[in-house]
C-alpha cells in the first residue's frame, strides 16, 4: 500500500471505506444493481484533535460511520472518506 500524503486537520478522520459485501451470510450473490454503501472502513489518517478533545479513534482501526456520512475523495484511484470524529458510531 502506498503512503497517502492526506493530513487531516482537527478531528477529522480519514477513511477507506471496506469492499462492499458480494454475497449475503445464507450465500445469495448480490446484484450491483442492489448493493448499498459500505459503513464499515479502515482508519488511515487522523486529525490532531480539538483543544478540549484528543482524538479517540487511531490509525489502524476500524470503524463503523453513518451511510451519508464524510466527503467522497479519489487519490490514484482509490476511493477515501474523510469525516469528522462524531460521524464516526462505533469501533470495531
Amino acid at each position: 500500500m502506498s503512503k497517502i500524503n492526506i493530513k487531516p486537520l482537527a478531528d477529522r478522520v480519514l477513511v477507506k471505506p471496506l469492499p462492499a459485501e458480494k454475497t449475503t451470510a445464507s450465500g445469495l450473490i448480490i446484484p450491483d444493481s442492489a448493493k448499498e454503501k459500505q459503513q464499515k472502513g479502515n482508519v488511515i489518517a487522523t486529525g490532531k484533535g480539538l483543544k478540549d478533545e484528543p482524538m479517540t479513534v487511531k490509525v489502524g482501526d476500524t470503524v463503523l460511520f453513518g451511510k451519508y456520512a464524510g466527503t467522497e475523495l479519489i487519490v490514484d484511484g482509490v476511493e477515501y472518506l474523510i469525516m469528522r470524529e462524531s460521524d464516526i458510531l462505533a469501533i470495531v
